[in-house]
């Protein structure tokens, strides 16, 4: 069916210079006084031009052609005096271009700190640095650019107005000489702005994304190392630094079209007035008038096109980018790297995480090699420092679930760091499934969760999937189920949903990080203080959950509980160290009987005595743990009765004997 009427026109596309623009029209009326002053004290530099060149055409052909010397002499005096206005000119000039200048960068440092107070209260994202920049940086660019783009504009108005003015006097032909190759030049270089525009924002836009990258990996390299994802960090940084290098390459070809441009309007005009002299001159036109022709062109118009042009083709395409960003327009690209970059980009050739392999079949008749081992490891910060580790010795076997506990600074976050192999040991060496550890195991091997959970804007579904790019949904809800992440997913709304980590508590992150981890299942998992936010109900949760994985679990703990639940628990006390289940420790261990006795509560029926500090308070008196309640009450049981397992000591740990626990005072 055909529609009557006419058709509607399509809507012109809303560029960043006609969004400036409409911003600048009431910006401009509102100071139409200050324009009007400028413009009248660059009257003062019309009449210098236009004297220059008269005055030159005078002097020949009025004066030392004619054989008055003298007469030649006063249109030289003219012309020269003719320059001193200029000079008060000048100063006039700068005077009232602050009444232009000043009023910009103050209403774009109110819009800046408007938006950003607007911003931190209505909507997500890390508006401080954005907005600090345009308070500083970027509404400083706009100030000198806009000075540049008024000093310049005028002169060309004025300069241009006084030449075109002289030529009419000197002879009407002239300007069918000149003006032709102006007009093809400035039509040329007046093309060329748009997409320039357009490549100053796009190259600008890739700078600002590489830049924020750069800065989150500064800040994000021990959870990066720690996640094994170091080769498709590398992959992005590669991507977004050929971005930026691509916008400069577009950036560079369009700035050659430019200086064509350059040399059409200043090049040509002389040229060409210079071979059409004979024809000019056989048709009435005098020497003087040829003379001051070339004088107001290589003079003052070739001169102010050249100087318009150069500001326009840079500080005016930085000023319009600048100034865009100022506008109601679409916000700059976000901090994080494009979705299309982080799809692009490959993930290792090695793999994120794998599951682990399964062990040999029983027919074989082979114990699995051990997923981790240490052998007499040895670790200092520095050549003089005493040992955090003294010849160490551990075996991890797959499946195993340890626990690693010790007061504050006893060295089990140096442990873990040694044992996933982001610290080289000083001594003795560190294998994974019998092999020397290398960085291109790393991600097929293990994951370290430190306590610090990374998590990046994005969709949920991202975040979980970092160390997985294949999963699928179905594992990704099971995972979600199985760590406890079903009330964050339920507020968010989906897996697509945005995932802002300002807006996230402590505690969800490191649930989002151990459903991260859940999903790779690495043969070796390590969580060093991972579930330090969580309450002691979601803590059990997600450490069952992970010991259930076919890989072996080792934990930091800052709970007894946890090492009630695994297999094995680690005692550290710096180079002391102690190995067995808790039925073993309580009996050979001082150390581990203080750690336990901490929690036992001295009046079972007084009142409040069942709270439960959180990780603050212990690390305000100094333990390594936080208790629960159940620890208490299995304590109590304990201390009566001690297995008699075996001594399990390990490394250089010597026995204990002779030391005295005094009890702490009781944490409730």
């Amino acid at each position: 069916m055909k529609a009557n009427g006419p058709t509607a026109p399509r809507p012109r596309r809303d560029t960043a210079l006609r969004r400036v623009a409409r911003e600048a029209r009431p910006f401009l009326r509102a100071r139409t006084g200050a324009v009007l002053r400028l413009a009248g004290w660059s009257l003062l530099e019309f009449a210098q031009t236009f004297l220059s060149g008269y005055g030159v055409a005078r002097a020949l052909d009025d004066g030392f052609l004619a054989g008055r010397p003298a007469t030649g002499l006063c249109w030289l005096g003219v012309a020269a005096v003719a320059v001193l206005p200029s000079v008060l000119a000048a100063r006039g000039v700068f005077g009232r271009l602050a009444d232009l200048v000043e009023p910009l960068r103050d209403g774009l440092v109110r819009r800046a700190v408007s938006r950003a107070l607007g911003g931190a209260l209505g909507r997500s994202g890390d508006v401080s640095t954005r907005s600090l920049s345009q308070v500083t940086h970027q509404s400083e660019i706009a100030r000198d650019g806009w000075a540049g783009l008024v000093l310049t504009l005028r002169s060309f108005v004025f300069t241009a107005a006084g030449a075109v003015t002289g030529l009419l006097a000197l002879a009407p032909a002239l300007l069918l000489i000149v003006l032709p190759p102006l007009a093809v030049g400035a039509a040329l270089f007046l093309s060329t702005l748009p997409p320039m525009a357009a490549r100053q924002r796009a190259y600008l836009a890739a700078d600002e994304a590489y830049a924020a990258h750069a800065g989150e990996l500064a800040a994000s390299v021990r959870d990066i190392a720690a996640a094994g994802t170091a080769g498709r960090t590398v992959a992005e940084s590669g991507a977004l630094a050929e971005a930026q290098l691509a916008a400069s390459r577009s950036l560079a070809r369009w700035s050659a079209v430019r200086v064509l441009a350059l040399a059409v309007c200043g090049r040509f005009p002389p040229l060409l007035l210079l071979l059409a002299a004979p024809w000019l001159l056989r048709n009435g036109l005098t020497a003087g008038a040829l003379v001051g022709a070339l004088t107001y062109l290589t003079q003052a118009l070739a001169p102010a096109v050249q100087a318009l042009m150069t500001m326009l083709g840079t500080a005016g395409g930085r000023l319009v980018v600048v100034l865009d960003r100022f506008t109601n327009a679409p916000p700059p690209p976000e901090d994080d790297p494009p979705q299309a970059v982080r799809d692009s980009a490959p993930p290792p050739a090695d793999g994120t995480a794998h599951p682990a392999v399964p062990a040999p079949a029983p027919s074989a008749r082979r114990a699995p090699a051990p997923v981790a081992e240490l052998h007499e490891v040895t670790f200092a910060y520095g050549p003089r420092a005493q040992p955090v580790l003294d010849r160490l010795s551990l075996t991890i076997a797959p499946g195993e679930h340890l626990a690693v506990v010790g007061p504050s600074g006893s060295g089990k976050s140096t442990l873990a760091a040694v044992l996933a192999g982001v610290e080289p040991p000083t001594g003795g060496a560190v294998r994974w499934r019998g092999r020397p550890v290398r960085a291109a195991d790393a991600t097929s091997v293990r994951v370290l969760l430190p306590q610090h959970a990374y998590v990046f804007s994005g969709s949920l579904r991202d975040n979980l999937r970092y160390l997985s790019p294949d999963a699928r949904d179905r594992e990704i809800a099971d995972a979600a189920e199985a760590i406890g992440l079903e009330p964050l997913l339920s507020r968010l709304g989906s897996l697509d949903a945005d995932v802002v980590p300002d807006r996230l508590s402590q505690g969800e992150r490191q649930l989002v990080a151990l459903g991260r981890a859940y999903l790779a299942a690495p043969p070796l998992l390590i969580l060093d203080e991972a579930t330090s936010r969580l309450d002691p109900a979601a803590e059990t949760r997600a450490e069952l959950a992970c010991a259930a994985l076919p890989g072996a679990l080792v934990v930091v703990a800052h709970r007894l509980s946890s090492a009630r639940r695994a297999g094995r628990t680690l005692v550290m006390d710096g180079p002391r160290t102690r190995c067995g289940t808790p039925a073993q420790l309580l009996r050979s261990s001082a150390l581990y009987r203080d750690l336990a006795g901490l929690w036992e509560p001295e009046d079972a029926d007084a009142p409040g005595r069942g709270l439960v500090p959180d990780a603050r308070d212990a690390d305000a008196r100094g333990g390594g743990l936080v208790p629960d309640a159940q620890d208490a009450a299995a304590v109590a049981g304990r201390l009566g009765t001690v297995g008699t397992g075996q001594d399990a000591s390990i490394g250089s740990g010597d026995e204990e004997r002779g030391v005295r626990s005094s009890p702490p005072p009781s944490p409730v």
